[in-house]
């Protein structure tokens, strides 16, 4: 959770709570509960900081206005420790010079033994947070070593947990010093400035060079230095790279929300997930991934570790890897995974999702695969995030930065990456599949077009949200691949719209769901395309029926000049007609949509829904 921005520039331009105000502002996705600044100014460090969203800052800011700096550092705040105060808020002081502050994203497991021994030395808390204990702990480590680049080194060796932190000293101007466990952060390579973020949103509108800090490594930026070190001190070398998108990415551009623009930009970010994966036959290649094919052909079993959306997203390809590779495919809550002794193997391939590669419960999920041996991958969206760098190898979405809590070209993004590694499996492999998957990537390729006929008809779906505002209950139905579908639908609803949303294998009707069928109840109905097997169609037909005739209010998302469901059906909102395995893609689109309408509605913040953040970095 968190948001993080560090800055040292030129003493000229005294620009440092500029910056760090914009880089806050793109990263206020990360956590809203409160925000916080800190700068140096001579001989001292000013702090402001407010509970609520980054504006009570900015009023704060205008209201009693901080001496002009070089060198800052900023924090948006996902509450964990202590509620979303003022007094709870960072930056924290630490010592009783007032010289030092301190930033912090994550969790400090044994903060409260270091805490007991602090109050044993009679230092007085000011908060409720862990984060003020390093703080505290940061100060005597300063007074000891005389340097902050040190005292960050002896103080980090005390904590356990995930962690990054930020710290300024009046005594050391012009210099901030970072460290990072399990936690983001990443450096912004300026000319006469250098920046520190927990993504590159802090710094895009003044540079994309970047620089990876990897895992137990402690940082000082300077305005015309970077060094980084381990945490026991020897040096080490940061791997730069270059920010593929700009700063107007990141903003709304005329958008009422980054949730409708980011549902309006999945045609650019799907094909964008596809660009460049085939050879000039129309072979798969998969270059990125680094990966011995022979290892790859070797696999027997593949399980996907995912949380929230991207679990559903994995649930979705589950469907197609199997069918295409004949590979046993499992998909697992991360958080679940690591705690329930796996049966895993060398041949196991452990494949992760997560738009932000931070996520910290599939990072740990990584890590205990490739402590059982298994070969790993990522599906990623952010390049120098963490696990991708601790798996095997990475396979990166491309779908552009997703600011909005709720993902939405995250999800179809990561299904097309899926649906690239399943058919690059089936290649490697031949059998029934290996001769299909190049028509398969011609299909593939044709969805960005047709989520865009989608897009194009979704005036009657924004009615229909709007005319159910005040609903208190939505159930999804879905069969096959669109089971997943549904279960990402309710969840949509329920993360911005706080309207109780039940997403059900439509199968699984007559085993207890249709009790709650009652007159009026909306049910969303995700049917299954003409030719998925087994007749599925007609099944999910009898299901409208069966709810219909209980007096629920049926909305069915169906394939073009599908007739069957139209006696049944009080609302059908139609997508293009396509195989089984493309259809996910396009009937995600509507819920999306819907979503974000109906909350719209009920005047909530749609980008910012109520207890949650983006990219969650505590388990």
């Amino acid at each position: 959770m968190c948001g993080i921005v560090g800055y040292v520039g030129s003493q000229v331009d005294g620009k440092a709570q500029q910056v760090v105000m914009e880089g806050l502002a793109r990263l206020e996705y990360r956590g809203y509960d409160s925000a916080g600044i800190a700068l140096v100014c001579n001989d001292h460090v000013e702090v402001a900081k407010k509970a609520g969203k980054l504006a009570n800052l900015a009023g704060e800011l205008e209201a009693h206005p901080l001496d002009a700096s070089s060198t800052g550092i900023g924090h948006t705040r996902w509450a964990t420790h202590g509620g979303p105060t003022d007094a709870n808020a960072h930056p924290h002081r630490g010592g009783d010079s007032g010289k030092l502050a301190l930033i912090h994203n994550g969790i400090i497991e044994n903060f409260h033994p270091l805490k007991q021994e602090l109050l044993e030395q009679g230092v007085e808390f000011t908060s409720e947070t862990d984060t003020e204990v390093a703080a505290q702990l940061l100060s005597r480590a300063y007074d000891e070593a005389g340097d902050l680049t040190q005292a960050m080194i002896n103080l980090v060796n005390r904590l356990e947990g995930a962690f990054t932190l930020l710290a300024v000293d009046a005594d050391e101007p012009g210099k901030v010093v970072a460290a990072r466990r399990n936690s983001p952060l990443v450096i912004g390579l300026g000319e006469g400035e250098n920046f520190l973020g927990s993504d590159v949103a802090a710094f895009i509108g003044y540079t994309k060079d970047a620089m990876e800090v990897d895992q137990d490594q402690v940082v000082t930026i300077t305005k015309d230095s970077v060094d980084v070190v381990g945490f026991d001190g020897t040096p080490a070398q940061g791997k730069r790279f270059e920010v593929t998108w700009d700063a107007a990415q990141a903003e709304k551009g005329g958008h009422s929300s980054f949730m409708e623009k980011e549902i309006l930009e999945q045609p650019h970010a799907i094909a964008d997930t596809l660009l460049g994966r085939t050879d000039s036959d129309g072979a798969l290649i998969l270059d990125e991934l680094n990966i011995d094919p022979e290892r790859l052909k070797a696999i027997d079993k593949i399980i996907i570790v995912a949380c929230g959306t991207a679990y559903y997203s994995g649930l979705t390809a589950k469907y197609a890897i199997e069918h295409w590779t004949r590979i046993q495919t499992e998909v697992e809550l991360a958080h679940e995974f690591r705690y329930r002794d796996p049966v895993i193997g060398p041949n196991t391939l452990v494949v992760s999702m997560s738009q932000s590669g931070e996520t910290m419960d599939t990072l740990m999920a990584v890590k205990h695969a490739k402590e059982l041996g298994a070969l790993t991958i990522a599906i990623c969206n952010t390049y120098g995030a963490t696990i991708p760098r601790e798996s095997d190898g990475a396979l990166y979405t491309h779908a552009g930065p997703e600011i909005a809590v709720a993902s939405t070209k995250a999800f179809t993004s990561q299904i097309a990456a899926c649906y690239l590694l399943g058919l690059y499996l089936s290649q490697l492999r031949g059998g029934t599949y290996a001769d299909d998957a190049r028509s398969i990537m011609t299909e593939l390729s044709e969805v960005p077009a047709h989520v865009q006929t989608v897009l194009d008809g979704m005036d009657r779906v924004r009615e229909i949200a709007r005319f159910m505002a005040d609903s208190r209950s939505v159930l999804f139905l879905g069969r096959h691949v669109q089971f997943p579908i549904a279960l990402e639908g309710a969840l949509k609803l329920k993360e911005i719209a706080y309207i109780h949303a039940e997403g059900f294998a439509a199968g699984e009707l007559k085993h207890g769901p249709i009790a709650l069928i009652e007159p009026g109840q909306p049910v969303f109905i995700i049917m299954p395309s003409h030719d998925t097997p087994h007749d599925l169609h007609a099944k999910v037909v009898s299901n409208i029926q069966e709810i219909r005739a209980r007096g629920a209010r049926t909305l069915v998302i169906t394939e073009e000049g599908d007739e069957a469901v139209r006696p049944f059906a009080d609302e059908v909102i139609e997508v293009p007609k396509t195989s089984m395995m493309m259809m996910p893609m396009l009937s995600i689109i509507p819920l999306q949509v819907f979503a974000c309408e109906l909350a719209t509605a009920k005047g909530l913040d749609v980008d910012q829904p109520r207890n949650l953040a983006k990219s969650v970095t505590v388990e």
